[in-house]
């Protein structure tokens, strides 16, 4: 196969996965369902082609292994299969397509490697059905808390029970938990879901780190009042005051490298053109690969906010409400695919991913990495969401290189 075409073998398994998708635009495929069944039996045809023993473990993710030398170690690939709701047809599942295809053409060529290859299709990262998420990777890092199996999807269904009807056995999840001393590494093909790499004009990059994530709930109360009858200087604003601390994010995270700042969702009461309002409530959310960094930002914005509550006469309610901290991606696994595609003559970014992935709960099993490919302006979770068949022929041929260099220590 020429190599340019390897690009367009990719588009067209990733076409007829994403006919795996309930009645709507763009793709919605959720966890234990018959959407869920098909794409497995498309990845299944794709993994058999491959030369791949296919097996489904009890959580749903669905494996695909080459065997290397005997007591060789595994080293794991992959990505997840499921979708946000009318989300786009390359976010999960073309990091399970592509190390896919790099195997059949290192097959092709006659290549055999000094480890055992599994690419692993998690079941549920998106946490769209049920209110968890990275159920795969955490059965395998022992970190799945058995709890969540009791809870409901919004027709009251328990994952626990369309697990069962889905043919698996939750109860048994528990040992499947991996032996982190057999395994080399976990990486982690994706789009980039952000325009960093189209600017560049690169069709790869690599990821140094996924961001930690806080969120904060802050609320401003003043008095609501006639808007046409009291002064401005008698005035207790809660939304100036909401402003005023809006100005003092944005500007915090522009001054401050690899900082991300976001206000998400503004509740103002009592919500009338003719009064001023008298509550406020908002979310804040920072990320950053740095976790001193973020934390130190959250801090600082708590003091910003309580400054501009005494100064303006507001009541001011603060909670963090999340904490996630970064996952900082391995130092070898990142070198491994920096000098892949330097081999093949691409000059790729190192950056980090302001996205939560599979690979942040792999990291409590070992070392793990990303490869990114560049996305149509940096559009996700979005029917227009789109990755050139360029950009994913890079990606498998850096796979490919990638896994030739890969020592088997």
């Amino acid at each position: 196969m020429d190599e340019t075409d390897w690009g367009t073998q990719a588009q067209h398994w990733l076409d007829r996965l994403a006919q795996c998708s309930e009645p709507g635009p763009g793709v919605t495929r959720l966890p234990f369902t018959p959407e869920h069944k098909a794409a497995t039996d498309i990845l299944t045809e794709l993994m058999h082609a491959a030369g791949l023993a296919v097996s489904m473990d009890a959580a749903g993710t669905l494996i695909g292994r080459r065997d290397g030398p005997r007591a060789a170690p595994v080293l794991l690939m992959g990505s997840h299969q499921d979708s946000v709701r009318e989300g786009g047809a390359y976010d999960g599942i073309m990091g399970v397509v592509l190390p896919v295809l790099a195997l059949m053409k290192l097959q092709q060529d006659g290549i055999t490697l000094p480890y055992s290859i599994e690419i692993l299709a998690f079941a549920d990262e998106e946490g769209v059905r049920f209110p968890t998420a990275l159920m795969g990777p955490r059965v395998l890092a022992g970190t799945f808390d058995m709890a969540a199996l009791d809870l409901c999807d919004r027709d009251g269904i328990s994952l626990r029970r369309a697990m069962e009807g889905f043919g698996l056995r939750p109860d048994t999840l528990p040992a499947l938990k991996r032996d982190p001393a057999g395994i080399l590494g976990w990486i982690e093909p994706h789009l980039e879901q952000g325009p960093v790499l189209e600017h560049a004009g690169q069709p790869v990059g690599v990821v140094s780190a996924i961001c930690g994530i806080e969120r904060h709930r802050i609320a401003f109360t003043g008095t609501a009042a006639h808007a046409g009858t009291v002064p401005m200087a008698l005035r207790r604003d809660a939304l100036a005051g909401a402003s005023e601390l809006i100005g003092r994010v944005e500007r915090l995270a522009q001054d401050t490298d690899a900082l991300l700042a976001n206000i998400g969702t503004l509740q103002v009461r009592p919500g009338a053109v003719n009064s001023v309002p008298g509550h406020v409530e908002m979310t804040l959310e920072l990320r950053s690969a740095i976790n001193k960094q973020r934390a130190q930002a959250g801090a600082d914005l708590a003091d910003a906010a309580q400054n501009i509550a005494t100064r303006r006469g507001l009541k001011l309610d603060t909670t963090r409400t999340y904490a996630q901290p970064a996952t900082l991606c391995d130092g070898a696994i990142i070198n491994h695919l920096s000098q892949a595609a330097a081999g093949l003559g691409f000059d790729a970014p190192t950056l980090p991913s302001g996205a939560t992935h599979d690979t942040s709960a792999m990291a409590d099993l070992c070392p793990v990495g990303m490869l990114f490919t560049r996305c149509k302006s940096g559009i996700s979770h979005n029917p227009e969401e789109h990755v050139d068949a360029v950009a994913m022929s890079a990606a498998i041929e850096v796979l490919c290189r990638m896994m030739q260099t890969l020592p088997a220590k």
